[in-house]
Parts: structure tokens; sequence; C-alpha cells
């Protein structure tokens, strides 16, 4: 998060098409049957939830009309987790958030973009509260009640005083219909809002999860440059929560990059009001595990987006390692190669230059046997036992490298475990984009 352009500036993109209109499958059941989810263009994402009001206007941190401040609240009392930002130098909001989370009666989520309030010592801390207190009195809430978000340029005091005097009108115009708002406003260097929405049948009801997320650059897991606000109407306790959407995090956010960076505001929090009026899901049951895949998928789908919407990118790119001796080093494989620059540079260029991957799996400090490995670009295969399959495959696995989107998958031949991430090419147009506007 963290950054933000010179306000009511526009990203200009890499010669890369609005993923808004496509689709992909997402999630596996353990039946195979995949579950379809659409992108924000096809999807009601938070709007879809019962009980769950959203909005977003323009406060005045951005240059008009540009949204800036979005609220998210709910009708009735919630069950609460967060997964934050592991970056040592946290903003603010991430530091009161992660105190309002832990009281457990968390009704609204107000949100800025244009400024991260990080790095801005005690008035920082003075201002994230100043806007829980508020959201809250506008809610008739207590302040603890209400988590606190921002993004932006890093290192100027938060305008507080635009935010307390919006957010009478921010709350006037709550409505089951406003997530799109809401996730504009959340939006910085992003071209395209990111939404999600699924419903499935849980011990007998019917569950619905939305969300919403931002974040196009210093997006590399353990949270970095991303905000990602879900709600579900579904009965669950809070340990059964955090555990879902810890482990859906990991499967998710975590497992994308699109520069190696990140970042201080980084939160995704996840709110269920139980209008469902499902049996309480619990820790360790059928049910429990049944929500944790539908929550894993809307976070991948949102993932995804986020990574179709990478600064100055113009290829997403998923690294599938196989027979890995352990599925860490199997995550740690793809981490590596997916994160080399030479690697992102030969993506851009539509070269299959397998040399590069080679040498990053060399690298990775992980055991290795390079006779065992194989590389393949979709179904072309260019090594095969350490060794390159000749001009025919390089040429094939060209081609593949034209698509917007395709699979490298790495055989390591060593074990039974597997892992994958999402990646981006690096295109000049990334250089361009982040030498131009502050952090």
């Amino acid at each position: 998060m963290g950054r933000a352009r010179q306000f009511g500036q526009r990203r200009r993109r890499a010669s890369c098409p609005s993923h808004e209109s496509h689709g992909w499958e997402c999630g596996i059941h353990r039946s195979g049957r995949r579950r379809h989810l659409s992108l924000s263009a096809k999807t009601r994402g938070l709007s879809s939830v019962p009980g769950i009001l959203t909005t977003g206007i323009h406060s005045g941190i951005k240059r008009a009309p540009e949204l800036d401040l979005a609220l998210i609240f709910s009708t009735h009392e919630t069950t609460a987790a967060g997964v934050f930002t592991t970056n040592r130098c946290t903003a603010a909001p991430v530091d009161i958030t992660r105190r309002h989370i832990r009281a457990g009666k968390v009704r609204a989520i107000i949100c800025n973009s244009g400024n991260a309030n990080a790095c801005t010592g005690q008035r920082g801390l003075s201002d994230a509260l100043a806007m829980a207190h508020a959201t809250a009195e506008a809610l008739d809430l207590k302040p603890n009640q209400v988590c606190v978000g921002s993004t932006g340029i890093i290192g100027k005091p938060l305008p507080i005083q635009l935010i307390q005097k919006a957010v009478p009108e921010l709350v006037s115009l709550l409505k089951p219909s406003g997530g799109r708002n809401a996730a504009r406003a959340i939006l910085t260097t992003d071209a395209h809002i990111k939404e999600a929405s699924t419903t499935a049948t849980i011990s007998g009801k019917r569950v619905t999860i939305g969300g919403i997320a931002k974040g196009a650059g210093m997006i590399h897991p353990n949270m970095a440059t991303m905000l990602g606000y879900l709600a579900t109407d579904a009965e669950i306790e809070r340990t059964a929560l955090e555990s879902a959407l810890k482990f859906a995090v990991g499967e998710s956010f975590n497992a994308v990059s699109i520069d190696g960076e990140t970042s201080t505001n980084d939160m995704v929090l996840c709110l269920a009001n139980g209008l469902a009026n499902n049996s309480r899901i619990r820790l360790g049951t059928a049910a429990m595990r049944a929500f944790q895949r539908l929550l894993t998928e809307v976070c991948l789908n949102l993932a995804k987006q986020i990574c179709h919407d990478g600064e100055g990118t113009t290829k997403v790119i998923q690294v599938v390692v196989n027979r890995a001796r352990t599925r860490r080093d199997a995550k740690k494989m793809a981490m590596v190669v997916g994160t080399s620059t030479l690697f992102k540079t030969a993506m851009f260029g539509q070269d299959p230059n397998w040399g590069r991957i080679m040498a990053a799996i060399g690298r990775s400090n992980i055991a290795i046997k390079p006779d065992r490995i194989s590389l393949a670009f979709d179904t072309v295969t260019v090594v095969k036992k350490g060794i390159g399959t000749g001009i025919a495959s390089d040429r094939a696995a060209k081609k593949v490298l034209r698509q917007k989107e395709f699979t490298l998958t790495i055989d390591l031949g060593l074990g039974q475990e597997h892992d994958r991430i999402w990646t981006t090419d690096l295109s000049p147009a990334y250089v361009a984009l982040n030498a131009h506007y502050s952090t």
C-alpha cells in the first residue's frame, strides 16, 4: 500500500488489455469439481452479502471527483478476524485495527486512499483513532467497533479534518448496493476496481462471501501493498474464522508477487454477521472446511485480479513446482523463480530463456538434482531431465509466451509435494511509472 500517484493522475498501462471481462476457474473441491468465480465486472462483491452496507465518496484527500473514502458497515453484530502486514514499519491504521480486532466487536471499516498515514509518529496514531471515533459517533458505535485503513503516500500527515468533515455524508450514503463505490474509493495506482463474491450451501443453509481489494504495486508475499475487505453472512466462531482467513490469505494474497516489495499498511479483514442462520461453524468440522474453501476461492479471485492489474505488467504467469520433497520447498522454489528479475524480463520479451530459470533454481538453497529437472511452458516441454529439448520446442514455447496468461511448470523429480504462485512480467513501463511519483 504505501504509495499513490500525484493526486488526479491516472496510471498508464503497458499495452495490457482490460481484464474485467475475463473469467477464470478458482479452487478445486475435494470432489474434483471446479467452482467458477467471475471478475469484478460480473460480481456484486460486498453488495452480495446480506446485512452489509457500503459506500465510497470524495472527501478531498484526492483531487475531485476521485473517490477517496470508503465505509463498510454491518447492520448486525459480527465475528471479526484480520491478517496484517509483516513489514516492521507498520502504519498507524494497522496498529489501531489490530487492537480493535482483538476487542472482537467490530461493526464497521473506514478506509481512505491518497495518504497512508505511515511513518507519521504519535500524530498518526491520534489521527487513526480520530477516524475511528468520528465513524463510531456517526454510527452510534464504540470506537473499538471500527477498524481503520489507509493507503497512499507514506510520511505525510493525514488530513484528518477532511475525513472528520466527510464522515456524516459518508454514513448517510450507506446502502446495500454501494460496494462498487467502496471498491473504487480504496484505490491508489490501480487501474481497475477489484470485487469478488460467491454463494454455496453449508450445513443446509446458503452462505455468501463477498469482498473488495486494492493493490497494483509493491505486491509480494507476506501481505504487500494490498487491502482486502471481506464479509460473510455465515455464523462462525472466532477461532474458526481466524483459522480460515489465515489459510485463505496464505493460498491467495501471499501467493502473488508483482515486484518483490512489501508495504506498511497491508491488511485483510473479514466480518461475519451470522444472517445466514446456519449452525455455528466451529473449528475442525466439515462445515469449517467448506467455509474455508469458499473463503479461499474469493480471496484467490481477488489476488488474481491484483496480479492482472500489476503496475507495468502485460502478462500473468502461474509458476507451478511439482515433485518437490516438501511443500515448503515447492513454495520457496516457485517464489525464487517467480521473483527473478531476469525471468520476469524474459517473460516480457517473450523469450523462453530456460537457462535463467535453471540458474534461479540453482540459487534457491534447496537441495536438487539438476539431471531430474524438467521445465514446461503450458504443454511445451523445453527442458527434460536437465537438458534442453531443442530449437523446435523453444519456438513453440515462444508462441505460448505471446499469451497474456500461461503456466511455467517446474518438475524437480524428487518427491510428491507441490505448490504454486502467481507472478507477472516486468516491463519498461514499471520503471517509468515508479520513477515519476512519490512513495
